[in-house]
C-alpha cells in the first residue's frame, strides 16, 4: 500500500479533506496533517468509515522540527516515503497595505513559503532517485498577481510557487513529478461559506469550485504518464472571468 501525504487539512468541507479521500478511495494510506487534533480525528474517521486507512499528524508545517516528525511517521508508519504529496497549507486573509503589521506578513510567508521550502527539503532528503512520486503544491489566484487587500498573501504565494517551480526542475529528470495547483475563483468549501455566506448565491449554480473535482484533477495529475507531465494547472468555475 502507498503513502499519501496531505498536509494542511482543515474542514471536512475543504481541499484537503477532499484530496484524503480520493486518496485513500484509490487505495493509499493516508497522513492527513494539522494542527487540530478535532479536524483531523473527523477526516480520518470519515476515510476510516469507507473502508480506507487514515493516520493522522497533529503538526505545524511552519517548524522544521514537526516536518521532519512528519516524514518519519510516515516513514515508520507507513514502511516507506510517501509517493503522493500536497502541501496544502493557506492563509488567505485580506489587509489593506497599511494594515499589514510584521506579525502578519511573517506569518503569511511562514505558512505558504517557509512551510513549502521545509517539505521541498524533507522531499530531496528522503525520496531516492527515480524513486517515483508526486508532490503538489495547491497555488491560488494570488500565485500569479498581487492586489489588494492580499498583497502579503500574494507575496507568500508567489514564493511557494518558486519554490515549487524550483523543485520540479532538481526532481523531475529523478522521476518525481511535481506541479504546482492556481485554485482561481471561489471554493465551495467551508472556509468560503462560514466567512462569505452569501458568496453561493451571489456566484450562482456552478460558480465556486467542487472541491471533489479539484481533488480530482490533483490525483489525474499523480496518474500523468511520464511522457507528458504537467507542472502548473489553473482551475477555475467556467464562469470565472480570466
Amino acid at each position: 500500500m502507498d503513502n499519501a501525504l496531505v498536509i494542511g487539512v482543515g474542514a471536512r468541507e475543504g481541499v484537503g479533506a477532499a484530496v484524503c479521500r480520493r486518496a485513500a478511495c484509490e487505495g493509499l494510506r493516508v497522513f492527513p496533517v494539522a494542527r487540530s487534533k478535532e479536524r483531523l480525528d473527523a477526516v480520518a474517521a470519515e476515510i476510516s468509515a469507507a473502508g480506507g486507512t487514515a493516520i493522522p499528524i497533529v503538526a505545524d508545517c511552519t517548524v522544521p522540527e514537526d516536518m521532519t516528525r512528519i516524514f518519519e511517521t510516515v516513514a515508520t508508519e507507513g514502511g516507506a516515503p510517501p509517493r503522493f504529496l500536497l502541501h496544502n497549507a493557506g492563509n488567505n486573509f485580506p489587509a489593506e497595505l497599511a494594515d499589514i503589521t510584521n506579525e502578519k506578513f511573517e506569518s503569511d510567508w511562514r505558512v505558504c513559503a517557509f512551510g513549502a521550502l521545509l517539505l521541498a527539503r524533507e522531499v530531496v532528503a528522503r525520496i531516492p532517485p527515480n524513486g517515483g512520486g508526486t508532490v503538489i503544491f495547491t497555488g491560488a489566484t494570488a500565485s500569479m498577481r498581487a492586489r489588494p487587500p492580499f498583497i502579503s498573501f500574494a507575496s507568500a504565494k508567489a514564493a511557494e510557487r518558486a519554490i515549487a517551480h524550483g523543485l520540479a526542475r532538481q526532481l523531475s529528470k529523478e522521476g518525481v513529478h511535481v506541479a504546482h495547483v492556481v485554485i482561481d475563483g471561489a471554493v465551495n468549501g467551508n472556509q468560503v461559506n462560514s466567512r462569505f455566506p452569501e458568496a453561493r448565491e451571489f456566484l450562482g449554480e456552478d460558480g465556486m469550485l467542487s472541491v471533489d473535482a479539484i481533488a480530482d484533477a490533483m490525483w489525474m495529475l499523480h496518474r500523468q504518464p511520464r511522457t507528458a507531465w504537467t507542472l502548473e494547472l489553473d482551475l477555475r468555475p467556467y464562469k470565472e472571468a480570466f
